[in-house]
């Protein structure tokens, strides 16, 4: 009985132990918890508060803003109307009274009125926007953010380059510093302000999507234009776009209108110079070499066997221009300037527009696969807006153009009906009539009434040249192409 009394105390101990031992490491955890806890929710809240952290936009817009001006423009223009009776050309009244003569129609003077955007470059007043913005305004008012208002006067336009300089008279003014595009790399990110469709100061960021991009739009002869997928919508025109440095390396020019993404802005270090020149002597007085120039692409230079990689080609030369006169052609692939070097079509811009007009310049280019050197001298920059003197088709208009399709394009050949229905200044080439939906040429960016003047170097004047060169076997197509008076270069790897 001893021995069993003795295990029985010996296990109530233990018990009592273990339950001693589980009270204390109960307490241990119990009071260290809420401090694990506390630590926790403190780390949390604090992340909380500042959900800004490492987001350089709220300061970039808040330092940029106050320079970012909003422009409306008033433009007189005439309009007619006809004046007289109240009912007249109503159709119920003409019913029982019948129908009234009609009057002589009155012209009438009615203002036109415009919106944009602008930023403050001095603190003299200047303001650098887009020349369509101001272009034809009889009164232009700036206001800014801190909503002083100012009548405001042009200084200079530039409509090659779609820039133009106005000027506020105005005192403790904050401006804007410019970067250095050439810089700027795709990728990048940007914050682009503006007022867009009436919105004043409204702000969106994106990324530099790519640079030394063509476009084709009436009046504009630039092929440098950055890329970006902040969004710009009408109104925007003028605005900077800016680094995350706070500094302009764009202005903010156009956009494609069926798309989501993609707009266009003037790089900073081109619009530089041509401010310069509109703040010093009112208009551009650099130089002019007269021809039109498109990056080099793989496909381009497989189809017209180019021995370089880097260059830019020329994809059309104006007509009594110094390039024409010093005997530079279209499809000459220039690799370089005054002893420098050109990688792509926005050097040779650059480089010329560095020149001032009367300076010879040499041009280093390959035509047929040699390499030749040229020397220009520039003239002044309205030299560019000569008309093209075209010869006219000798076609016979009763006759029914004949007409091939390849690769889902359409073309037929150019009659005396067609030119003066498509407005065509010459009847060389075929003219684009359809291009099927989904098609390689619809993919390639062809739309009816472009006209292929050649495609891989043959010149395109019957059906039967293009039913020839489109039925060979070929690696890459490169077709030179007139579209609103001006000629470009498309080309697609086969």
């Amino acid at each position: 009985m001893d021995r069993q009394k003795k295990n029985a105390i010996i296990k109530k101990i233990t018990v009592v132990m273990l339950f001693a031992t589980l009270l204390f490491a109960g307490g241990m955890a119990y009071t260290q918890a809420p401090e694990k806890q506390t630590f926790s929710l403190s780390a949390g809240n604090a992340h909380a508060l500042d959900v800004y952290t490492g987001n350089p936009i709220v300061k970039i817009v808040k330092d940029s803003s106050p320079a970012v001006v909003n422009i409306d423009t008033e433009t007189m223009v005439t309009r007619s109307r006809f004046g007289g009776f109240p009912f007249e050309g109503d159709p119920f009244f003409e019913e029982f009274f019948g129908q009234i003569m009609p009057r002589e129609p009155m012209q009438q003077q009615v203002p036109r009125r415009g919106k944009g955007s602008g930023f403050i470059v001095s603190k003299e007043g200047y303001v650098l926007t887009n020349n369509h913005v101001i272009d034809g305004a009889d009164n232009i008012k700036v206001t800014l953010m801190d909503g002083r208002s100012f009548d405001a006067e042009k200084v200079g336009q530039d409509p090659t380059f779609d820039l133009a300089v106005i000027k506020i008279k105005a005192s403790a003014l904050p401006i804007l510093e410019l970067g250095d595009s050439d810089a700027t790399e795709v990728g990048e990110w940007v914050v682009a302000i503006g007022n867009p469709l009436g919105f004043e100061n409204s702000v969106t960021a994106g990324v530099i999507s790519a640079k030394n991009r063509t476009l084709q739009a009436p009046g504009i002869n630039f092929q440098g234009f950055l890329q970006t997928d902040a969004s710009i919508n009408p109104g925007n025109s003028g605005g900077p776009l800016i680094d995350l440095n706070g500094k302009v390396v764009g202005i903010n020019t156009a956009i494609v209108p069926y798309a989501q993404g993609i707009g266009f802005a003037v790089p900073i270090n081109m619009a530089k110079q041509v401010m310069d020149d509109l703040i010093r002597h009112g208009e551009v007085r650099r130089g002019w070499l007269g021809v039109t120039v498109q990056q080099l692409t793989p496909s381009l230079v497989e189809a017209y066997k180019i021995p370089v990689k880097e260059g830019a080609i020329i994809a059309d030369v104006s007509v009594g221009g110094p390039a024409e006169k010093a005997g530079i052609e279209r499809g000459d692939v220039i690799v370089g300037i005054g002893g420098q070097k050109v990688k792509n079509s926005q050097d040779v811009v650059f480089l010329i527009r560095n020149k001032m007009q009367g300076e010879k310049v040499s041009v280093e280019l390959y035509r047929d696969g040699k390499k030749r050197t040229i020397n220009v001298t520039l003239g002044e920059i309205e030299g560019g807006k000569n008309e093209s003197k075209q010869k006219s088709s000798s076609s016979d208009s009763s006759v029914t153009p004949k007409s091939s399709t390849h690769i889902g394009i359409t073309v037929s050949e150019i009659t005396k009906e067609t030119q003066e229905s498509n407005k065509l200044k010459s009847g060389d080439g075929l003219i684009v009539t359809d291009v099927e939906r989904g098609s390689q040429g619809q993919r390639l960016g062809l739309q009816p009434g472009d006209v292929i003047l050649e495609v891989n170097k043959e010149k395109m004047n019957r059906v039967s040249d293009w039913d020839r060169v489109m039925g060979k076997d070929n690696k890459a197509l490169g077709f030179l192409v007139s579209r609103g008076g001006a000629t470009l270069f498309i080309s697609v790897q086969m």
